[in-house]
């Protein structure tokens, strides 16, 4: 080991996928005991770079030095045995398995090929300790929520006491609850000596957590520098090659007799959703907020037809509709974006062209054959409005970035010309300049007519787009407020205290 050596080095690495040169020559380091947050664009190759420091991947041309030493990883396993480890959106826990299994897999504590089971218990209590995460250690890891699965993911890492520890966009289905105390652990670890490579789209979190930040552009490192010498507008800069000034279109004042687009009465599915009622008006966006498990995804579902409903009814301009499955809500006018685009949103495997259309292959079908002219040009021109980047409609979903995956979605639902489109998780997992741009999307929807219900993790942005937000609470509606409420008062009626609210009114609106 060299004296003096920083505890990881990357140096003049470069990888490529195909025709991509996702990471160009790129040197940083850091030393133990230090948070580092790498930020960019999606694409720009931050995650690249974690995942070659943790084993993930291997790197074309350049080295990795551990401590002084320079190390080839072939595994993760590989990483993991030099004190490298790595919790990334992709989860990797076995479904089948409990939660003490997951965290302890292959380092149990065997006698005669045996694994002591109280032995297990004993260290999984001193972790959860730890951690402060309450998780039933015989639950089987299928049955928990992705926020309690990753959870499960960051005590695994915990139990193998790695020096490294790389995260990659962890918090993305936390509460703010749960990323605080997340924040605490990974404080904790640098006190002890543990160093955390922090990727993330969330440039404050970023900015309040690390002690050092690296900005990446198009595979470059194109800025390091402490956190406190840093701000949003600054790292944006740094991250789009220009100034970009992340800001929330305005909202122009809903009409007095704009009319009721949906009207949702009495929703009610047992254990989730409890007799929510909303209205929602022609170029209105109305904000749901409210911690993970509140019953917001759980109602919007309900009200497309994704899951039934025990009672309640949904009426479309008035008129009431019954929606037993999502084509009855498509064909009522209503489009809904869901919150995870790779599991309930697209077909990553096939192109643009088939994504878009799916839903609508009777609008582009002659005799049950779909005609390609009409297919192409709808596709086309619906695509290029949304300024989806790709060489063409025919391109495969999973190669696009994750700002251009979510724009497809849109599309896809776009298609039919809807009159109230549900957004669920609108902007997760894409980079700034994406975001800015379904900001404006979802402004010009609701200028054109469009009835909007917004859903959100990230409270800025309920409270940058919405005419007004509700707040959900163990299936109710709790709180309804006026634009210009503070995040602070919204969070004290999500947690269940005592703030100053105005009464719901199912039907309200407020003018910019």
């Amino acid at each position: 080991m060299s004296t003096g050596a920083r505890l990881i080095e990357v140096e003049e690495v470069h990888k490529r996928f195909g025709g991509v040169h996702a990471v160009r020559g790129v040197s940083l380091g850091f030393d133990a005991g230090t948070i580092v947050g790498l930020v960019g664009e999606n694409g720009a190759g931050k995650s690249t770079i974690g995942k070659m420091i943790a084993g993930l991947l291997r790197p074309d041309e350049g080295r990795i030095l551990v401590a002084g030493q320079e190390v080839r990883f072939h595994t993760p396993r590989d990483a993991l045995r030099a004190g490298i480890g790595i919790i990334t959106q992709e989860l990797s826990i076995i479904p089948s398995r409990s939660v003490v299994e997951n965290v302890f897999l292959g380092i149990e504590q065997a006698s005669f090929g045996l694994v002591s089971k109280p032995a297990l218990r004993k260290r999984y209590a001193e972790l959860a300790e730890l951690t402060g995460f309450e998780i039933e250690p015989e639950t089987k890891a299928r049955d928990l929520r992705t926020a309690e699965q990753i959870r499960v993911e960051i005590m695994r890492a915990l139990a193998r006491d790695a020096r490294v520890i790389v995260m990659d966009e962890v918090t993305a289905a936390l509460t703010f609850d749960e990323s605080e105390r997340l924040f605490e652990i990974v404080r904790t670890l640098r006190e002890r000596g543990t160093s955390v490579v922090y990727v993330s789209h969330f440039l404050q979190e970023v900015l309040a957590l690390v002690d050092e930040v690296f900005v990446m552009r198009d595979g470059l490192l194109v800025k390091q520098a402490p956190a406190s010498e840093e701000t949003p507008k600054s790292l944006v800069t740094a991250m789009v090659g220009r100034s970009l000034d992340v800001v929330f279109p305005p909202r122009p004042a809903v009409p007095d007799d704009a009319p009721v687009v949906c009207s949702m009465k009495g929703i009610t599915r047992a254990g989730v959703v409890e007799d929510v009622s909303i209205d929602v008006r022609a170029g209105e966006v109305v904000g749901l907020a409210g911690l993970i498990g509140s019953g917001r995804t759980e109602l919007v579902r309900c009200v497309f037809g994704a899951d039934p409903l025990d009672s309640g009814t949904v009426e479309m301009l008035g008129e009431p509709v019954k929606i037993r499955k999502p084509g009855d809500a498509v064909r009522a006018g209503i489009a809904m974006v869901p919150e995870s685009r790779k599991d309930q949103g697209l077909m990553m495997g096939r192109s643009i062209s088939e994504n878009v259309t799916l839903p609508h292959l009777d609008q582009v079908s002659n005799g049950g054959v779909i005609n390609g002219g009409r297919e192409g040009s709808a596709v086309r021109a619906l695509t290029e409005r949304l300024g989806v980047r790709a060489p063409s409609i025919r391109t495969l979903v999973e190669t696009l970035s994750g700002g251009n995956q979510q724009k497809v979605l849109f599309a896809k639902w776009l298609f039919r010309s809807p009159r109230f489109l549900i957004a669920d998780e609108p902007t997760r997992g894409v980079d700034v300049g994406a975001k800015q741009q379904i900001y404006e999307l979802i402004a010009s929807l609701a200028e054109q007519g469009l009835g909007v219900l917004l859903i959100s993790s990230e409270l800025e942005e309920v409270l940058g787009l919405s005419h007004r937000v509700l707040v959900m609470r163990e299936g109710r509606i709790v709180a309804e407020f006026p634009q210009g409420v503070s995040q602070e008062t919204v969070m004290q009626a999500a947690f269940g205290e005592q703030p100053t609210v105005v009464p719901h009114q199912s039907a309200g609106r407020n003018a910019s």
